[in-house]
């Protein structure tokens, strides 16, 4: 049976591979993605009315992403 994407969301999952079924777990996942879209749109105009590079923007945002840590990790 296929999964069901919402409004673009991922189908979020646990470390085993299994969906995240608690609704409300899933809520807050979606809701923090739409506000880090939010932001990242917001400083992505601000930089490039500022005459920065797109291309230098969306690495320096890759960057970030990559070098968020785990603080959980086992």
């Amino acid at each position: 049976m296929a999964e069901k994407k919402t409004a673009g969301f991922p189908v979020w999952r646990t470390p085993e591979g299994e969906p995240v079924s608690c609704i409300e777990k899933v809520k807050v996942l979606n809701e923090n993605l739409e506000e880090i879209a939010a932001l990242a749109q917001e400083a992505f105009e601000d930089a490039l009315l500022m005459g920065c590079e797109e291309k230098q923007i969306r690495e320096a945002f890759a960057a970030i992403l990559s070098n968020l840590e785990n603080p959980y990790r086992k």
